[in-house]
């Protein structure tokens, strides 16, 4: 079995696939002609590379998100699939991205590089932060991201609350004061502290927040999105955080990514120049343990594809 892997998350943790795959799996480490190959490990699939996927069974992406499948393009036999595994680490970030900004480290940082010390007990210094123990965490979908998160947080005292599409799941199993359906996000806003949002972008949910939310969110709240960018409305979400609508914003996901030079602007609006933001490169869920649990995953595809067995995570169009 031909197998072409083209993530570069991957090539870490090479040995480990290799020495996971099925007896016969030959691997192509570069995104080259497909014509032979069966299974390509990816994030991006085109109809240019469907044309000379001949013998294509199965494109797998790495990660848990296809939106950069081009799902007409597959070939009638071929699937896709997922892996995810990126719950605890994405988790971790979250509760770092909130110390962070909730004792406002990133502005006292900036400041003493400068010789500013912006410490509590001298004059123009930042006032007293409080801890999160006893705060209230909002979360705007509550999957394998929102689950870890508030695993994570509830050790730290804090209290939660949630919204999800369906709002059916269970607040008391999972020790949440409230979880409705995305009719009450408005409620959620208004009574959290902090807002971590991880739902799946869709057409009903890209630009769920807009101003009007973030207008509802209390000045003092801190906002996390791990998602993806557009579910919060890019121009609303820079002036929000301008005119310190809300205290400030942990940036992971954007509206604007770069192409194989690594060099792009994440957003049109100049983020990087407002001292509340702490932006960083898509990277909350990127760490060796996500990775190597995933190799698991993908293992096992190329496993049940060789003999013939039903596929872990296929996604449909």
């Amino acid at each position: 079995m031909k197998v072409v892997v083209a993530e570069p998350y991957l090539l870490p943790h090479r040995d480990l696939l290799i020495s996971k795959a099925p007896p016969g799996t030959e691997f192509s480490w570069s995104e080259q002609d497909l014509s032979g190959v069966e299974v390509y490990i990816g994030s991006v699939f085109t109809a240019e590379m469907a044309a000379s996927a001949d013998r294509l069974r199965l494109v797998q992406v790495a990660g848990a998100g296809t939106n950069g499948v081009d799902f007409s393009a597959l070939p009638a036999d071929a699937l896709c699939a997922n892996t995810f595994h990126h719950g605890a680490s994405i988790g971790e970030y979250v509760v770092a991205a909130l110390i962070l900004l909730a004792r406002r480290i990133p502005e006292q940082d900036r400041a003493l590089r400068d010789g500013r010390w912006l410490s509590p007990k001298l004059p123009g210094g930042l006032p007293q932060p409080s801890t999160l123990d006893g705060r209230t965490v909002g979360f705007v979908g509550f999957g394998h991201i929102g689950v870890s998160a508030w695993r994570f947080l509830r050790e730290l005292g804090m209290r939660a609350v949630a919204v999800t599409g369906s709002g059916k799941a269970d607040p008391v199993a999972y020790g949440l004061d409230w979880l409705g359906a995305t009719d009450r996000l408005t409620d959620l806003l208004a009574e959290s502290d902090a807002v971590v949002v991880s739902a799946p972008l869709n057409e009903q949910t890209t630009g769920m927040i807009g101003a009007a939310e973030l207008a509802a969110m209390k000045p003092s709240a801190i906002l996390v999105n791990v998602g993806r960018g557009p579910l919060i409305d890019e121009r609303a979400l820079y002036e929000a955080l301008r005119d310190d609508v809300i205290a400030g914003a942990a940036i992971d996901v954007w509206y604007r990514y770069p192409g194989v030079d690594g060099q792009a602007k994440p957003s049109v609006f100049p983020f990087q120049d407002l001292g509340n933001v702490l932006m960083t490169p898509h990277v909350s869920g990127v760490t060796s343990d996500t990775f190597r649990a995933r190799i698991g995953d993908i293992a096992e595809n190329l496993r049940r594809l060789s003999q013939g067995e039903a596929l872990l995570n296929v996604v449909s169009p």
